[in-house]
């Protein structure tokens, strides 16, 4: 455990962190895993899936379908996950659907995880910090183990499981993006740093050492990286992001 929190905390990157934690789940008997969270959603939606975080070390076939086809959205576990906080066991699933409380959609979802092997598991959604905010992750059990064998070890270890997923969250949360289309440049980050300082076009060329000209560029190729419209926007997005005001390691 000790191993596990001191490589948690000094981890750089999203990268370092997922091989960690998939690592530490699989000895509790949770081999597959799909961690999800955004911090732009609104009531009809998650968002632009291009600011998500979506991490999983599942097989790419259920990757393809489940994730890149929309299913995810779709699954009981993920629309609970959305509404609640805390852990909660598949065993619901199996109840929804002997009361006939499933839609056709989720028994699409159900059938699809079925056929993959996906059929035993627990889901921990993580308490959001706003309202914009949202992050859960799927624990998927090995191959052969039982919904029942599942829900006993979560007597057992499930405080300590669901305190280190949200520790994980935490991290996530404290790290850049993962997988970034378009990360910032050094100039385009200092840029937007000093204009969330509050300083003016001018006092930035001079700070910088540049013409008022190339500042603008930055900042015009700030805003198309992140795909907003005003550099009020880029500095609040590269924010969220965890591009600026950031320890470069």
């Amino acid at each position: 455990m000790l191993t596990y929190l001191e490589k948690l905390i000094s981890a750089n990157s999203v990268e370092e962190v997922w091989s960690n934690h998939t690592e530490k789940m699989a000895e509790y008997g949770f081999d597959r895993l799909i961690y999800g969270s955004t911090r732009f959603r609104t009531d009809r939606s998650l968002g632009d899936p291009q600011d998500h975080v979506m991490l999983t070390n599942h097989d790419p076939a259920y990757i393809e379908r489940f994730i890149n086809g929309g299913l995810f959205f779709n699954g009981p576990m993920v629309r609970w996950a959305l509404d609640n906080e805390g852990s909660c066991s598949w065993r619901r699933v199996k109840e929804r659907e002997l009361r006939g409380d499933l839609s056709e959609a989720e028994k699409a979802v159900v059938a699809f995880n079925r056929s993959m092997g996906v059929t035993a598991g627990y889901s921990v959604s993580f308490r959001s910090v706003s309202v914009r905010t949202k992050g859960g992750i799927a624990l998927t059990a090995e191959p052969g183990m039982t919904q029942d064998e599942v829900d006993e070890l979560w007597k057992e270890c499930g405080c300590e499981i669901e305190t280190l997923n949200n520790l994980l969250h935490l991290k996530i949360l404290s790290l850049p993006f993962f997988g970034l289309r378009r990360p910032l440049t050094d100039r385009q980050r200092e840029a937007l740093e000093w204009v969330g300082e509050g300083k003016t076009t001018q006092d930035i060329a001079q700070i910088m050492g540049l013409t008022p000209a190339t500042v603008e560029k930055h900042l015009r190729l700030a805003r198309t990286n992140l795909d907003v419209e005003t550099t009020a926007q880029a500095v609040l997005k590269a924010s969220v992001q965890n591009q600026i005001f950031i320890l470069n390691v």
